[in-house]
């Protein structure tokens, strides 16, 4: 078993507040999950929720590109080759 660290509870509102030991390493502002047990309870940090990117900030970084066309979407219809062979064109 790790250390042991105490905490105080207080009243914070009209909620309560368990005061962490900064010894734990914990940052301001971190969202914990907490679990009653029978023999106490438990308390972790959680999971942060995976970040998006944000790419609007890129409309009109390359100007040179433009949308493609319908018809250029479309692609000739052609048997593909899975062997894992190269093919040459010259053959």
């Amino acid at each position: 078993m790790g250390k042991e660290y105490r905490g105080k509870v207080f009243k914070s509102g009209n909620s309560l507040a368990l005061r962490l030991p900064k010894a734990l390493g914990l940052e301001e502002g971190t969202e914990m999950v907490l679990r009653e047990m029978q023999q106490g309870f438990t308390a972790e940090p959680a999971e942060k929720p995976k970040r998006k990117i944000d790419i609007s900030g890129f409309a009109g970084k390359a100007p040179w590109l433009k949308p493609l066309s319908r018809e250029d979407r479309e692609f000739e219809e052609r048997e593909l080759d899975w062997t894992g062979k190269l093919l040459r064109r010259d053959d």
